[in-house]
């Protein structure tokens, strides 16, 4: 016995009526998917798109630049668990990595074939993302450039320290040097040795990094 086809519900956002016609179109010929509604950007189509619950919301970047109220966000806050594919006019990685900041799962451009849209369409319905490799490689390169947050370390209270020797076991949690610890807070090295003789004395650690693991308060590395 053949299982049942679940159906992919499409709500189509485009400034061109004749756009938004066309995909209306191609995408109802497909046994898998409907288009449960179309419009053009209108202050209301967050509610609009919100009482139709759409699997996917498929736009042209034109509709979403006449919002300067991140449509995208306003839209996804709407209908917990829409998936969004843009059609792109052009390449362009600014407007592609604020898209994919604002919650896009799927991009195409505007010379994508009816075949590719409805593919890409079921990709992100069925939990996977869409863009042009050009794109891809934007986005990998954006990732690749923002440098990771440091762990969040707060010192237990209760143990003896001064102010400054509390920061002291911050930076040292850092991975901070002597030097660098100096360097930072325009001390002499040797100061910045006899704080920390006087830190492991107090806390009765052998080394520095035991030191920083009393001094750490449970839970509160992020």
């Amino acid at each position: 016995m053949p299982v049942a086809q679940e159906t992919v519900a499409v709500f189509i956002l485009a400034e061109n009526r004749l756009l938004r016609e066309a995909l209306t179109r191609i995408l109802n010929k497909k046994s898998d998917i409907r288009v449960v509604g179309a419009s053009a950007f209108v202050p209301e189509i967050a509610q609009q798109i919100a009482q139709l619950a759409p699997d996917v919301l498929l736009s042209d970047s034109a509709a979403a630049a006449l919002s300067e109220l991140h449509l995208i966000t306003e839209i996804r806050t709407a209908v917990p668990g829409l998936k969004v594919v843009m059609i792109g006019m052009e390449a362009d990685k600014a407007i592609f990595l604020r898209l994919v900041r604002e919650g896009i799962v799927g991009y195409v451009l505007k010379d994508a074939s009816a075949i590719e849209v409805a593919a890409a369409v079921r990709s992100v319905a069925n939990g996977e993302a869409v863009c042009p490799p050009v794109l891809c490689l934007a986005l990998l390169e954006e990732v690749a450039q923002q440098k990771p947050q440091p762990a969040r370390f707060i010192v237990r209270h209760g143990l003896g320290l001064t102010r400054r020797e509390q920061q002291l076991v911050q930076m040292i949690s850092d991975g901070l040097t002597n030097k660098e610890i100096a360097g930072q807070l325009n001390l002499s090295e040797q100061t910045v040795k006899n704080h920390i003789h006087r830190i492991l004395r107090k806390l009765g650690a052998s080394d520095r990094f035991t030191a920083v693991e009393l001094c750490r308060l449970p839970g509160a590395v992020a």
